[in-house]
């Protein structure tokens, strides 16, 4: 893979800072390489999984509250809730980060 190519596989994970879902989208549509391709589908998918947890979170949230009335349930599931969101939003982060750099170095 040459300069461009890696140089554009790397932004697709460092998009997590600017433009996580629209920027592996329009790579993915616009570069004809295939491991640029690749690169964009996974960075797409790491950015979608931040998102896909806090949807969780929240019907965990709703599901507690109408099944068990308790306030002390209620928060529970609230606080440690958020914080797996936390912890999954975290590793998601650093991960792209790492991937990035990875590419870029060569490695």
């Amino acid at each position: 893979m040459d300069k461009t190519n890696k140089a554009l596989a790397s932004l697709n994970y460092f998009s997590v800072f600017f433009a996580p879902f629209l920027l592996p989208i329009a790579i993915y549509f616009i570069v004809d390489h295939s491991e640029v391709k690749q690169h964009a589908k996974k960075a797409l998918i790491s950015h979608i999984i931040p998102f896909l947890s806090v949807l969780g979170v929240i019907g965990m949230i709703v599901f507690s509250g109408f099944s068990n009335p308790s306030e002390a349930t209620f928060l529970t599931v609230f606080f440690g809730g958020f914080l797996v969101v936390g912890l999954i939003n975290l590793i998601v982060f650093i991960w792209n980060i790492v991937k990035g750099i990875k590419l870029l170095s060569g490695i």
